[in-house]
C-alpha cells in the first residue's frame, strides 16, 4: 500500500495528507465513492481493534487481580457477569492519554507504537525463557533460537528508529509506564510495606494511643488475611531439590504461610519413604510456612483439579505444578489455569 501511494501521489501531497492518506489515495484513484468506502472500512477496523483492546485489558487485569497483584475490588461483577470497574478504569486511562496529547494523532500513534513494539520484544524474550526454563514443556509449534533472536533484533531496530525520530513520544509513554511499574511494585510488596507501616505505627503508640491501636488492629487484620490464603503444589514425589525450589518460589513470590503439597496416586502406588523425610527437612527449613501433605487416589487431570479447588475453596490459579514431560496426557491449557513454577 505504501508503494502504491508513492507510485500514484507526489511526495508533497503524501506529506500534506498523511493523517488520511488512504482515503485521499482512494479519492484520487477511484473517486469520492472509494474514499467514502475506505473511510467506513477504517472506522469498522479501528472499532474492532478498540473492542479487542478492551477485551484484552479486561482479561489481563482480571488475571492480575486473581493472582492478588491488583486490588480485589476490581473483580466486582454485575448481573451479566462482566467487570465494569475494569472497563471504566481503562476508559479513564485512555481518556487521560487523549487529554495529555491534546488529541494530536502523532503522539497518540507514537505511544501506541512504542507500547506495541515493546510487547512484541517481550514476546520474543518470553519465547527464549521458555526454551531455557521450560525445555521439557510439550508444545505444538517450535521456533528456532536464531529466528527468535533475529525477530527481537528487528523489532528493537524499529523501536529505536521510532524513538530517534520522535523522542517526545517516548516522554509521553514514560509518563504512564513509570507510575504503572511503581504502583505494581508497591502492590507486589504490600506485605512488606504493611509490616513497615506497622513499625511506624508502633513508634507513635505512646503519643497517639487510640489512633495507633486502631491502625495496628487494621494492619494486623490485613496481614492475617493476606497470609491465610492457601496454595497447592501437585508433586510427583519429587526429590528434595525440586521441592526446595518450590518453597523458594512460594517464599519469594507469594504472600502466604500455608502450602498444601499433594500427590495424586493411581490405585496400588505408594510414595517412597525418603519423600516423607524430605518433607520433614523442608518443614524445619521453612518454619514460617505451614506445610500440609496430602496423598490422594485417582488420576491427575482437569477433573481432580476442579474438584479440589471447589472442595478446598482455593482458586485454580493458586495451584502449582512443575513442567510436565511429553508423556503427560493433558495440555497445560486444559488444566484450567494451574501455574507452572519449575
Amino acid at each position: 500500500m505504501a508503494l502504491t501511494a508513492v507510485a500514484v501521489l507526489p511526495l508533497s501531497e503524501i506529506a500534506a495528507n498523511k493523517e488520511a492518506l488512504l482515503s485521499h489515495l482512494g479519492a484520487d484513484t477511484g473517486g469520492h465513492w472509494l474514499a467514502t468506502f475506505i473511510s467506513v472500512d477504517a472506522v469498522l477496523v479501528l472499532s474492532g481493534a478498540l473492542l479487542t483492546s478492551y477485551l484484552g485489558v479486561n482479561g489481563l487485569i482480571k488475571r492480575m487481580t486473581l493472582d492478588r497483584i491488583l486490588p480485589q475490588f476490581l473483580l466486582k461483577e454485575n448481573n451479566r457477569g462482566s467487570s465494569p470497574r475494569i472497563l471504566i478504569l481503562f476508559y479513564l486511562l485512555c481518556l487521560s492519554v487523549l487529554f495529555i496529547t491534546r488529541g494530536a494523532l502523532g503522539p497518540l500513534a507514537g505511544v501506541y507504537t512504542i507500547s506495541f513494539l515493546l510487547v512484541m520484544i517481550y514476546f520474543g524474550f518470553g519465547n527464549l525463557l521458555l526454551k531455557i526454563k521450560r525445555s521439557r514443556l510439550p508444545r505444538q509449534e517450535r521456533a528456532t533460537t536464531i529466528s527468535v533472536a533475529l525477530a527481537i533484533l528487528a523489532v528493537v531496530s524499529a523501536l529505536y528508529g521510532n524513538i530517534i525520530m520522535h523522542a517526545d513520544y517516548l516522554i509521553v509513554f514514560l509518563q504512564y509506564f513509570i507510575p504503572a511499574i511503581i504502583i505494581i511494585f508497591m502492590l507486589l510488596s504490600r506485605n512488606l510495606l504493611l509490616k513497615y507501616i506497622l513499625v511506624v505505627v508502633d513508634s507513635f503508640f505512646d503519643t497517639l494511643k487510640r489512633a495507633a491501636a486502631l491502625t495496628r488492629l487494621h494492619l494486623n487484620r490485613s496481614l492475617r488475611k493476606l497470609n491465610d490464603q492457601e496454595f497447592v503444589y501437585f508433586t510427583k514425589a519429587d526429590d528434595i531439590s525440586v521441592l526446595n525450589k518450590v518453597m523458594i518460589y512460594v517464599q519469594q513470590n507469594e504472600i502466604t504461610k500455608k502450602l498444601k503439597i499433594v500427590t495424586v496416586l493411581a490405585e496400588g502406588d505408594e510414595v517412597a519413604s525418603d519423600f516423607f523425610n524430605d518433607l520433614n527437612v523442608l518443614d524445619r527449613a521453612y518454619p514460617d510456612i505451614k506445610i500440609e501433605y496430602l496423598r490422594l487416589q485417582g488420576t491427575f487431570g482437569p477433573e481432580i483439579i476442579a474438584k479440589l479447588s471447589h472442595e478446598w475453596d482455593i482458586p485454580i490459579n493458586f495451584m502449582f505444578i512443575s513442567s510436565p514431560s511429553d508423556k503427560f496426557s493433558h495440555r497445560v491449557s486444559d488444566l484450567g489455569g494451574v501455574r507452572l513454577i519449575i
